[in-house]
């Protein structure tokens, strides 16, 4: 996995905890699933890209 590809997944997930927090902080709960959501995206990702390393 390139730097930036692991950059760009970590910044995701990072939104993705704001999001959720806010939603949280502001009991906005389409905003707090909208978070969740952003982080299982971001982590499926990052898994995807070590499953490519792993078999190069």
């Amino acid at each position: 996995m390139s730097v930036g590809d692991n950059i760009k997944h970590g910044a995701e997930e990072t939104v993705g905890k704001v999001k959720e927090g806010v939603g949280k902080a502001t009991d906005n709960e389409k905003l707090e699933a909208e978070g969740q959501g952003d982080q299982a995206k971001a982590n499926l990702k990052q898994a995807g890209d070590d499953v490519k390393d792993a078999f190069k």
